[in-house]
């Protein structure tokens, strides 16, 4: 397998399948209060036994948006999984680069150092779920799906119907 398969091999679907299930082991926990209560003291606990801070008491709206996050996005990891195609990896890349810039963003401004570990995975996986696209160029893009947005009309197997 090369390190940057192209979007249209069996190996990039891999790839976007491992990120989903990344997803899903690590964000469940956030979502129910209660799950993230145990997840919440956990992190914390890690980050102060290492030496990179805790993570702010917990109050009621955190928790909502932490509960609004987990659940979001182990629904993505769940339809990545159930139904796996090239551009899912383009829209997670997307994702993750947002989400790596409020991270940055996050401990730019104070927040402890135990998200660290978390930027440096999703810059990750985001780098290695978009080189392949960049890596094209606009070379085939119409086989992959890269081209779809949002309203077009596609099947169950990602293609327009005839």
């Amino acid at each position: 397998m090369t390190l940057f398969p192209s979007p249209s091999q069996a190996s990039y679907l891999r790839l976007v399948r491992a990120s989903a299930w990344y997803d899903l082991v690590v964000t469940a926990g956030f979502a129910t209060p209660w799950s993230y209560a145990l997840v919440h003291s956990l992190l914390s606990s890690a980050g102060d036994a290492l030496g990179l801070g805790v993570l702010p008491e917990r109050d009621p709206v955190q928790t909502l948006y932490a509960n609004l996050m987990g659940s979001v996005v182990v629904v993505w990891a769940v339809l990545r999984l159930r139904r796996t195609l090239p551009v899912h990896g383009v829209y997670d890349g997307a994702a993750r680069v947002l989400f790596s810039a409020w991270l940055a963003y996050a401990l730019a401004t104070g927040a402890p150092a135990l998200l660290w570990p978390f930027l440096a995975v999703e810059v990750t996986w985001g780098v290695i779920q978009l080189a392949p696209w960049w890596r094209l160029g606009g070379r085939d893009r119409n086989r992959t799906g890269v081209h779809r947005f949002a309203g077009d009309s596609l099947n169950h197997s990602g293609t327009r119907p005839c």
